[in-house]
């Protein structure tokens, strides 16, 4: 059992815990839930023994193995699928001992065994595919991928090391719709104890049996998922409510009996009884609600439709197209989300509307004075971390504008005086995010694109970015995993898939329980196609086939000391269980090898 016991955890001045206690068994799915800046990833880091607390003690089994989501993204010349099963350094070691031919093997072979290395890779490759990545993908080098891609690649390491204690912090931030749905099928088999911090819902309400909540610097523990939290807080908050009511009417009933009789003689008793009644009646407190802070966009000025239309539109970077022959017009009032794995041009379609990308064939129409505001995943990395939220509006509203008007716009969008003039480096992510909304709409745009705008907004700010997109007067075109944002503010659902943009024909829920159809009929999930780098096809091959052949030189070598081991007869006369572990892992191995060496004809063949 972890246990938090009487802690109290200071951070940059501020009071994230005071006194708060916990308990989690073994085996529990917590959600860890609360609004942006309270300290729930502080929490995780105090947990897994990298931050101490100022008081009281966090404990966690000796025997338990323990593993956190970091945000650095892996890098490297590494292949993703060796990045993963690198994660794991005690059985990395010993691989490469075992290939190095030094040590004792019997006992390096023992130990891999124990720690189920013979199934190591395939694990890996499982894990991998469920995030999206196919067999030739998971060959080539992690630099080869943008940070989001990279991110998915650190997650699918902690996975791979499946420990005792999982802790997990917004592990859906870089993932698409598929992703998402293949994840929270593996955490709900998963046999460990998961701590989960998430704003979504939907991954809350599928994936965890408990939810702890912290507000106010204490913890609250509820049985059940996110919707059962809801409703036990609101209940609790109504009963705490009508209770301290109560209580202040007999205050007040006492202290008016006390000021009226207390000079009087014949009720000088009675009122010194009631005194003492009220010093020792407890104060109730009360569950307080949380302040949802708003969001709202400005609405444009009427435009007539269609404000967009394209013409068998074929649009890509560098080489052949991502898609092709789009066709389709846009209205103020459409509603749209596109559907589809990561790297079958969602975003590039984004990028194609707003005027980044233009079209290789085809014609697209723009209807004048158009104005596009566009919120891209990783646009935070383009924030200049030393300005405050007032200047970095201040450089894009309109020449003239008053400190009182980029005060108001800021208000807007949920920033107080004081976080108005806070440098963006001390921001939170969900902050950030609030800040990229309102300067992608400071110029009133008639369309909203919205690329996975939700990451990093906690779940108050997400239900009041769906109203400000509900109130919004113009379109909106928005990429998402929230299935509730798509589910309140889409009126049509696109499918991006294989080269076409098309209208999908059911709602969320039926793509959902399609997803989730392929994911329970075969143990391997999804495998979209990742975005290809800007680089030849060639090149791409090239590495592919040099990846593939360290890795048949490696197997090799590995193949012929394992048959040297068992060439000896002393092995099985020695320690049965041993010469069996040497066999599995000879099996293992050529398996290994065999798909190593397909990957390479493949590659060889298309370069010819």
């Amino acid at each position: 059992m972890l246990t938090i016991q009487d802690v109290t955890l200071h951070l940059a001045g501020k009071t994230l815990l005071e006194g708060a206690s916990l308990a989690i068994d073994r085996g529990a799915r917590v959600g860890l839930v609360g609004q942006n800046g309270v300290g729930k990833s502080t929490l995780l880091k105090a947990i897994a023994g990298e931050l101490a607390v100022d008081k009281g003690e966090i404990t966690i089994p000796t025997r338990w193995s323990l593993a956190m989501t970091r945000q650095e993204a892996p890098g490297g010349d590494q292949s993703l699928i060796d990045t993963v099963m690198g994660a794991h350094e005690e059985m990395a070691a010993l691989l490469a001992k075992a290939e190095a031919g030094e040590g004792d093997l019997a006992e390096i072979y023992e130990r891999l065994d124990a720690l189920d290395a013979y199934t190591a890779r395939a694990r890996a490759a499982t894990i991998l595919a469920g995030l999206g990545f196919d067999e030739a993908v998971q060959a080539r080098p992690c630099h080869e991928f943008s940070g989001g891609w990279r991110m998915r690649v650190a997650l699918a390491s902690l996975l791979f090391l499946s420990p005792d204690l999982l802790l997990l912090d917004e592990p859906t931030n870089h993932l698409d719709l598929e992703a998402v749905v293949w994840l929270e099928t593996y955490l709900v088999n998963y046999p460990g104890t998961i701590i989960l911090v998430s704003h979504d819902r939907g991954l809350l309400n599928r994936c965890v049996t408990q939810i702890t909540h912290l507000s106010e610097a204490r913890l609250r523990l509820y049985a059940g998922d996110y919707d059962t939290f809801e409703k036990q807080r609101a209940l609790q908050m109504e009963i705490g409510a009508k209770a301290k009511a109560k209580q202040d009417s007999k205050r007040a009933h006492l202290s008016a009996f006390v000021e009226r009789f207390r000079a009087k003689a014949s009720k000088a008793k009675q009122a010194q009884s009631r005194l003492k009644m009220l010093e020792k009646m407890s104060e109730i407190a009360v569950i307080n609600a949380e302040r949802t802070l708003p969001l709202s966009f400005p609405n444009p000025d009427p435009l007539p439709s269609p404000l967009l239309t394209l013409e068998r539109v074929s649009v890509g970077y560098d080489g052949p197209p991502i898609l092709k022959h789009i066709h389709f017009q846009l209205g103020h009032e459409d509603r749209i989300a596109l559907l589809g794995a990561n790297g079958q041009g969602k975003s590039t379609l984004l990028k194609l509307l707003v005027g980044h990308l233009k079209a290789h064939e085809g014609e697209v129409r723009r209807s004048a004075k158009l104005r596009v505001g566009y919120f891209a995943q990783h646009q935070s990395e383009a924030l200049r971390l030393s300005e405050t939220p007032m200047e970095a509006l201040t450089h894009v509203m309109p020449d003239g504008s008053t400190q009182t008007q980029i005060r108001s716009r800021l208000g807007g969008f949920g920033f107080s005086e004081d976080k108005a003039t806070t440098r963006i480096a001390n921001l939170s992510g969900g902050q950030k995010a609030r800040l990229l909304l309102a300067l992608m709409s400071f110029d009133r745009p008639h369309i909203l694109l919205l690329d996975e705008s939700t990451n990093h907004l906690d779940m108050d700010s997400r239900h009041a970015l769906i109203e400000a997109i509900q109130n919004f007067k113009g379109a909106v075109i928005l990429v998402s995993h929230d299935p509730d944002l798509v589910a309140a503010c889409a009126d049509s659902l696109w499918l991006v898939n294989g080269g076409t943009v098309q209208p999908y024909p059911g709602d969320l829920d039926d793509y959902r329980a399609f997803l989730l159809g392929k994911v329970e009929k075969k143990p391997d999930p999804p495998k979209p196609k990742p975005p290809q780098p800007n680089k030849q096809a060639s090149k791409d091959l090239r590495a592919i086939a040099r990846a593939a052949e360290r890795d048949i030189d490696r197997l090799t070598a590995m193949i012929a000391k394992t048959e040297e081991k068992m060439a000896d007869p002393t092995l099985y006369t020695q320690s049965s269980q041993k010469a069996a572990g040497y066999g599995a892992l000879l099996a293992d191995l050529k398996k290994q090898l065999t798909t190593a060496e397909g990957i390479w004809l493949r590659a060889e063949a298309a370069l010819e």
